[in-house]
């Protein structure tokens, strides 16, 4: 049967709008060239049998909040989607062993942190009570369709409210960077060094314009949803999508690389698959990267703007995942961090700034931003009874290897085998010196670097989960191209989704639930 809406990709955002279309009544296909479905979302033993790791994506707030979260919520559960929560989801955890717990208490993070510096409690509960006061504007903002008349309505009624220049300020607050924001706000090295790393998840640094406000953001999300994790794993949460959406009628194919999409007279007819297989239909969605869209996907279109802004396109710094099967319970030297979700290893604002820098720059760090995961405390089901998994993520992995910051891991310009596992043996390192007896608890390891990440998913380039760089240039009307509107263009009945579209990287689902909302969902 001729679909209504062929879905190219099955990551979160092709999930989200294959469901809610599903839910709508129309017939939908998702098509995915890998064996399984979940783009980064997957659960899989790739250490040990019976301990389950996420490969990639793990925590799921964004969703948990999103408006497609909310919409889809009561239908996923009815197919086993459930969240597993810590009430400590992130900490810091610096190289002279001090740590700080957020908890999703305020009153217990004002107080903790006006302990460590009189007044930084407060200025916490002002940095989020500010995020909360302007909720409904800021995440309207956020994840809303920008060129459209909602959008026009909502920041006239900003004018009417705040006065013009009074809007201005807010935007020009919006935009401090993050450094500027934490020097400038907290005195304590220790509050500081909790945010710092944060920005880094949103594709940015500490430097970047706008990191403040996201900084922000986060921290209010933390403290109000947590970390949860999936039960089960993130595949878990793709199971339950692909049986909502075939309830419904719909259907995912994996082992499906899609070719081309075929266009006539401006308007999509349909998609041809790499073995010839034709599929007719006039709604296309391509959670792709813009490079796959132009260059691959439309190679045969003649659209010579949107051809050439993909070739400059810019994607951001690789991911690095390690994985850890423990024969226990790892037992952290500083007090507390047992029952966290989210852990940074990071000296402060200075030390991911230098590590972020000397990734951007083709440099293996010499001390990695490290974020580690315990999704065993949260989810007892991942690993057998009395073990214990590690999700660790290193957010600032060069793309091309140009050398080694530290000049001790020859290199020769590739994520060889041989780089992978020496950058690898550095993170342990500096993870081990925060665990007792870590080399006799160690089970195994898995290692994954950027190379290995783009092999897996050809949308991560270069290993970048983010669809591209998220400055300014690159984000809100600006993404992924200057001229880009919506994710619509030329080609009628062609909407692009996915991280490199607004609103950008992230399991909040939002381009997937902005497309399936203009397609009458």
């Amino acid at each position: 049967m001729r679909p209504d809406h062929v879905i190219i990709g099955s990551g979160i955002n092709a999930l989200v709008a294959g469901a809610m279309l599903a839910l709508k009544g129309d017939r939908v296909l998702l098509l995915e060239r890998a064996a399984v479905p979940g783009g980064c979302l997957r659960t899989e033993e790739i250490t040990l049998p019976g301990f389950r790791h996420d490969v990639m994506a793990a925590t799921w707030v964004l969703f948990m909040t999103s408006p497609a979260g909310a919409a889809l919520g009561p239908h996923l559960a009815r197919h086993g989607f459930d969240y597993a929560h810590t009430s400590h989801p992130t900490a810091v955890l610096r190289p002279d062993g001090s740590a700080l717990v957020l908890t999703m208490d305020r009153a217990r993070n004002v107080a903790a942190f006006n302990a460590l510096s009189p007044g930084d409690g407060d200025a916490h509960g002002r940095d989020v009570g500010g995020v909360e006061a302007d909720a409904p504007f800021l995440f309207a903002l956020l994840g809303g369709a920008l060129w459209s008349w909602p959008m026009a309505k909502l920041l006239w009624g900003q004018v009417r409210k705040r006065g013009l220049r009074g809007l201005a300020a807010w935007f020009g607050r919006a935009l401090v960077p993050a450094r500027g924001w934490l020097e400038t706000t907290y005195a304590s090295p220790l509050v500081r060094a909790l945010y710092a790393p944060w920005v880094l998840h949103c594709g940015l640094t500490p430097e970047s314009t706008y990191s403040g406000q996201m900084g922000k953001v986060i921290a209010f999300a933390l403290e109000a949803a947590g970390a949860p994790v999936v039960k089960g794993g993130s595949g878990a949460g793709v199971a339950a999508f692909r049986a909502l959406i075939e309830e419904k009628g719909g259907e995912i194919r994996c082992n499906a690389d899609v070719d081309r999409i075929i266009v006539k007279d401006g308007h999509v007819r349909g998609v041809a698959l790499a073995g010839g297989e034709e599929i007719a239909c006039g709604s296309v969605l391509a959670s792709v990267a813009p490079g796959q869209l132009q260059g691959r996907l439309l190679r045969e279109v003649n659209l010579p703007e949107d051809q050439a802004a993909a070739e400059t396109f810019r994607h951001g710094r690789g991911n690095f995942q390690l994985h850890y099967a423990l024969d226990r319970h790892p037992e952290w030297l500083s007090p507390g961090l047992d029952d966290v979700a989210l852990i940074h290893l990071a000296d402060g604002i200075d030390s991911v700034s230098k590590a972020s820098n000397e990734a951007e720059r083709g440099m293996l760090p010499a001390v990695p931003t490290i974020c580690v995961g315990q999704p065993h405390r949260l989810d007892p089901s991942r690993c057998p009874e009395g073990k214990a998994v590690l999700w660790l993520q290193i957010p600032d992995a060069p793309r091309v290897v140009k050398g080694d910051a530290a000049g001790e891991v020859a290199t020769d310009g590739a994520w060889s085998d041989t780089v992978r596992e020496a950058f690898a043996d550095r993170i342990e390192t500096i993870l081990a010196q925060h665990i007792k007896d870590f080399d006799a608890i160690k089970l195994a390891r898995r290692a994954y670097s950027p190379a290995d990440l783009e092999a897996m998913n050809i949308n991560l380039v270069g290993g970048d989960p983010y669809g591209g760089l998220c400055t300014i240039d690159q984000f809100f009307i600006f993404r992924p191209y200057a001229h880009s509107t919506n994710g619509t263009g030329l080609v009628r009945g062609l909407r692009h989704i996915g991280a490199s579209t607004h609103p950008g990287p992230g399991l909040g689902g939002g381009s997937g639930f902005l497309a399936a909302k203009a397609l009458g969902a």
